[in-house]
């Protein structure tokens, strides 16, 4: 028969009971998995997980000690009849009890009276769930919307309609590109930064970028490479809400060296050694009094010859000595940089220069926002980095994966950073950081300083993160509300809006983000959220806010209904004027839920009345001629004058080979209406009947446009299109005028009339050669342009 010795028989006895004695815990332990459970229709711990899982994992852990128990008295006594009995009944209850016995509960005892029985566990996984992602504050307010445009209805959105941007930040970098890059070794990124400044004591949206180096325009050469081109210069900042008069940004801060109502370069150091597009390392410094060789910047703006500059920061190791020297070499796989007259023994090397990725490296804990953006803070250009805390381990939370929550046009077309494909179930915006954009030093901003990560990191890094009680006015007055943090919040809003568990379980009221229309009606991409100063209904002033619209929710395959349903905002502004206080009202959620007995377009629909408009249509294909390409720049949702408002700018880019993008356009719509005219001013008079009660950015520009001052550039048959357009324009104004009992409005509108009829005349006669005879009448005006 089977023998054992004393000993084999205890070692056995003693694996065999240590193993039970684990298993025992992790049986005990998995009841707590249950909490962070996504096996339900719901994430957490369920009625069957409560009343049949929790249970039995209890009893298989007490059974495990029991059986562990046994095992070690059958190597005391030499019996192993019982320790074996006792681990076959402890198999067969794993089977029984651990999935048998839990899947007859869901299936005859929860699935039919579901809603009753699963009601206390929904109600706290929709409590948890808007806990963990921060949107327990949320403010929600009904929106009784309207869809017919009155005249004057927009006099009490003047703070909003002031501020509406027409400059499209991913259009227009062509446009900086063309005007303010002056040399070939300087670029702009392809999607610019909205933020905000202060100018004459009002609060203007400022479309930003910094003129960073461009490598590939750099001779060859590893001198030129890293030695004499390091650094960017400058910052270019254009006002959000306007143009000029010919559709080019009207810049607030621009030019070599920089001018403008934001400062000029004794206010502000303009030199960006670490950016977006840095080269991987610079070899920077030089002993006091030795010639600068690094070029800094042209002379002037039409200058043929560079300024020479040192780096006279403390932004990189020194590599000055031989084994420093060395040491980057191997790094960097660079044999010139060992063997180089160009290094001295002051050089320091400069890498690791993008902000998110220095972020990154300081402080690896936090996951990055995938949209750094530059400001002017007190003398400094610096980037502002928001970094997360997450967590996949909140219980009752349902998880959400940041790259596909945070998917949008903007990320498509890697205009911005996509978050990793991590699932996390927690989310706050616990750490503000910025990078200085000279010597690239990094300071951590404890935001959230309540977020229970955050402290358990402080522990582990104390001395990495400073208080926000240390951040100046003029870092306050620029941080905003994270764009990632906010995806990731209207993902989860498009359900959990709904707090009533009645209404939540049949999920007849989801939201979905609509894809971005200006992509074509086929796009899966979702719209990006936009930064405007906005006055949302029922607040006392307008802020700097993030916003995104809802419609019904579409599953994959299905035609959108694009109505609108809600419109979210978050109070992006946290400055108060004051060193180390933010706004009260930062990071508030407003949502204004929109009623189903009133169909009110949402921005797929705005987007098929401006493409559908018979007269749209016509006018755009006049700016298509020679070659002309005409594009759609971003459908911004604005709540204001009882309804919701969409505004679109529409850009002109010749085919040339320098050209670039110009605001010529806007487009309007409210309800079924549509307006198009060269300003927003004259688009909104149209759509309210001719007096909108609006005060918009571009006011000044109505009567200065392009098409009534062309310039020489400008084609005989352009000239008589916009001619024509601008006559149709104010016929359906004198027409809108009339109707509203304004004779003096008609009168302004005659006279624009007859100026347009005669500068049509006078493109006709110098497209067919000569000039009209005396006599000739001026064309009427055609009902269409």
């Amino acid at each position: 028969g089977l023998f054992a010795s004393t000993a084999a028989r205890i070692h056995i006895a003693v694996f065999a009971a240590l193993f039970l004695v684990l298993q025992g815990i992790n049986y005990w332990l998995d009841r707590y998995n249950t909490l962070q459970s996504t096996s339900g229709k719901w994430a957490g711990a369920l009625y069957t997980d409560v009343n049949a899982v929790i249970p039995t994992k209890a009893i298989l852990a007490v059974a495990a000690t029991i059986v562990a128990a046994l095992s070690i008295v059958a190597a005391v006594i030499g019996r192993w009849r019982l320790p074996l009995v006792g681990t076959a009944m402890l198999v067969i209850t794993a089977i029984l009890a651990g999935g048998v016995y839990p899947w007859i509960v869901q299936r005859f005892q929860v699935t039919p009276p579901e809603l009753s029985l699963e009601r206390e566990y929904i109600e706290r996984n929709t409590a948890l769930t808007r806990q963990a992602y921060g949107l327990t504050e949320t403010q929600v307010t009904p929106y009784n919307a309207t869809v017919t445009a009155e005249a004057g209805a927009l006099r009490q959105d003047a703070e909003t309609t002031a501020n509406i941007r027409l400059l499209d930040p991913n259009l227009v970098s062509d446009a900086f590109g063309q005007l303010e890059q002056f040399r070939q070794y300087y670029q702009f990124a392809p999607t610019l930064n909205v933020d905000r400044y202060q100018v004459e004591g009002e609060v203007q949206d400022t479309v930003i970028a910094v003129r960073e180096l461009n490598t590939a325009g750099v001779p060859a050469g590893w001198v030129n490479e890293h030695v004499l081109f390091t650094h960017g210069y400058g910052v270019v900042a254009a006002a959000g809400s306007k143009g000029q008069a010919d559709g080019k940004p009207s810049f607030m801060l621009s030019g070599i060296p920089s001018t403008g109502v934001l400062g000029n370069d004794e206010t502000y150091e303009p030199r960006i050694y670490f950016g977006e597009y840095s080269p991987d390392y610079s070899i920077v410094g030089a002993p006091e009094g030795s010639e600068p060789v690094e070029i800094d910047r042209p002379q002037s703006e039409n200058s043929d010859t560079e300024s020479k500059n040192t780096f006279a920061g403390n932004g990189g190791p020194n590599v000055g000595n031989w084994f420093n020297r060395l040491v980057y070499a191997l790094k960097f796989q660079s044999t010139d940089l060992m063997l180089s007259d160009a290094v001295n023994p002051e050089s320091q090397i400069l890498y690791d220069r993008n902000p998110r990725e220095r972020v990154e490296k300081l402080a690896p804990y936090l996951t990055v926002d995938g949209n750094a953006y530059p400001a002017i803070i007190d003398g400094r250009v610096k980037w502002i980095v928001d970094g997360y805390t997450t967590s996949e381990h909140f219980p009752y939370s349902t998880p959400q994966q940041l790259a596909s929550a945070t998917a949008d046009s903007l990320t498509a077309g890697g205009r911005t950073v996509a978050l990793p494909p991590q699932e996390v179930n927690y989310i706050r915006n616990a750490v503000k950081a910025t990078v200085d954009a000279y010597d690239g030093s990094v300071t951590l901003y404890a935001w959230d300083d309540q977020d229970p990560l955050l402290k358990a990191w402080q522990k582990v890094f104390p001395t990495t993160l400073k208080p926000y009680s240390q951040m100046s006015a003029d870092l306050m007055a620029h941080v905003r509300y994270p764009e990632d943090l906010f995806k990731v919040q209207r993902e989860l809003l498009g359900r959990y809006h709904v707090t009533s568990v009645a209404r939540f379980y049949p999920n007849s009221d989801a939201w979905g983000v609509p894809t971005d229309p200006t992509l074509g009606a086929k796009t899966t991409v979702k719209q990006p959220p936009f930064y405007l100063s906005l006055k949302m209904p029922g607040q006392d002033s307008a802020s700097f806010s993030l916003t995104t619209p809802f419609i019904p929710f579409v599953a994959d395959g299905e035609e959108p209904r694009n109505v609108l349903y809600g419109f979210l905002s978050a109070e992006a502004d946290a400055g108060t004027g004051k060193d180390g206080q933010k706004s009260p009202d930062y990071g508030k959620l407003r949502l204004l839920e929109l009623p189903r007995s009133i169909t009110v377009p949402g921005p797929g629909q705005a987007q098929n009345l401006f493409n559908s408009d018979t007269t749209v249509s016509q006018a755009l294909n006049l700016l298509r001629q020679g070659a002309s390409e005409v594009i759609n720049g971003n459908l911004l949702s604005l709540p204001v004058g009882g309804g919701m408002l969409y505004v679109q700018p529409v850009y002109v880019q010749s085919s040339g080979a320098s050209s670039y993008p110009t605001l010529r356009r806007v487009l309007v719509s409210f309800g079924e209406r549509v307006g198009f005219a060269p300003t927003l001013s004259e688009a909104l008079d149209q759509v309210f009947q001719g007096n909108s009660g609006a005060t918009t950015g571009d006011e000044g520009n109505v009567g200065q446009t392009p098409d009534e001052a062309p310039s020489e550039e400008v084609t005989a048959q352009q000239r008589l299109a916009s001619a024509l357009q601008a006559a149709r324009a104010a016929v359906e104004e004198g027409q809108a005028a009339l109707a509203g009992g304004d004779f003096a409005g008609d009168g302004e509108a005659q006279q624009k009339l007859q100026r347009a009829l005669q500068d049509a005349v006078d493109a006709e006669a110098d497209i067919s050669g000569g000039a009209p005879a005396d006599g000739d009448a001026a064309p009427s005006p055609a009902p269409g342009p």
